[in-house]
């Protein structure tokens, strides 16, 4: 570093957190210029393997390259944003605990569930608040979806269907460290599901395939899956993922209840409409989760400033994520086995 990572301040410093960023890739950027841009926080330190990268976001944000070991060691970091690769998400987050700074982590908190549940004692230390960014749960559509159903415009829930496709595949190199598609993936669906139901699930059935790229299978993974989750109240959900369209970031969520249903259908880009002798133009959604659901990011950081404020805290937080990724196994298991998979009292939580 050129300059001590604290030493300057914006205007109203006393009202500002400082916050560092651990990941310099594709989400830790969306995170960093949205840090940058926040009134309340000042983004002073970045760290990253590729100091490349972490030099080129730096020069972007106004931050500076910093060693992790630096950003932990100084006192007037508040907290750090966790966007590293998602293997290496539980030990950076268990870190920036015992050093006392509050957690921000992109989902999912680890790649096993069994570490994760054996840490959670760690990363429930007082003082130290962990929040999981899983990003649906501030999109405002979703949101007011979730407000109506708790005013009981449609009743009792009764079952839940969710899309999530993705427009295009990503490169194969990224396969072998994203988890699998339960865990890189269907992870936002899972969370999203319970988050929207409030209630735990005791059943688990999936089917999946490979029918987008088939090195992706050759990898050992899977490209597209239709899961079904049995909630304890009896309700029912079915998932369907897929790492193409070819049209665009197709998510939609349909609830159905006792006296009606809840869509949130895909958020076109513009409400403009053009009519010509063809018919009706309407304006196409968006393509990348980046556009769906930058509200839904920003809206994170602002929950994270109040926590960091003291007025609340994680909304999401280690047994979210452990949730989440109890179903991704219990996913993983039906697929291969080709049944249901009930689970027990160490996974329903």
């Amino acid at each position: 570093m050129t300059r001590n990572i604290h030493s300057e301040d914006k205007p109203g410093a006393s009202l500002i957190h400082k916050m560092a960023l651990v990941g310099a890739g594709r989400m830790g950027s969306l995170h960093a210029r949205n840090a940058s841009a926040h009134p309340r926080l000042s983004l002073v330190a970045i760290a990253d393997h590729d100091q490349a990268l972490s030099a080129k976001l730096a020069a972007e944000t106004g931050a500076e390259v910093a060693a992790y070991e630096e950003i932990l060691a100084d006192p007037g970091i508040a907290g750090v944003i966790i966007a590293s690769s998602t293997s290496s998400h539980l030990d950076n987050s268990i870190k920036a605990v015992e050093s006392g700074k509050a957690v921000f982590c992109e989902k999912p908190l680890s790649l096993s569930a069994d570490a994760l549940a054996a840490k959670l004692p760690d990363l429930e230390a007082p003082g130290a608040p962990v929040f999981v960014a899983f990003n649906r749960r501030f999109d405002p559509h979703l949101g007011e979806l979730k407000r109506r159903l708790a005013a009981g415009d449609i009743g009792r829930a009764e079952t839940l269907h969710i899309v999530n496709h993705d427009p295009a595949p990503p490169d194969p190199a990224f396969i072998p460290r994203s988890g699998g598609l339960f865990k890189d993936f269907t992870i936002h669906d899972f969370d999203t599901a319970a988050w929207l139901l409030d209630e735990p699930f005791t059943e688990v059935f999936a089917m999946g395939s490979c029918l987008v790229d088939p090195r992706v299978g050759a990898l050992g993974d899977i490209d597209t899956a239709k899961l079904i989750l049995r909630g304890a109240s009896g309700a029912l959900c079915m998932i369907s993922n897929s790492r193409r369209t070819g049209y665009g970031y197709d998510q939609r969520v349909e609830l159905f209840g006792s006296d009606g249903a809840l869509q949130v259908d895909n958020v076109p880009g513009a409400q403009v409409q053009r009519l010509d002798g063809a018919g009706s133009h309407g304006a196409p959604f968006h393509y990348s989760f980046v556009e769906r659901y930058a509200q839904a990011y920003r809206a994170e950081l602002d929950h994270f400033v109040a926590v960091l404020d003291g007025q609340c805290a994680p909304s999401t937080g280690p047994r979210d994520s452990l949730r989440a990724l109890r179903l991704a196994d219990a996913a993983e298991e039906s697929m291969k086995q080709g049944r249901p998979i009930v689970l027990g009292d160490q996974e329903v939580l």
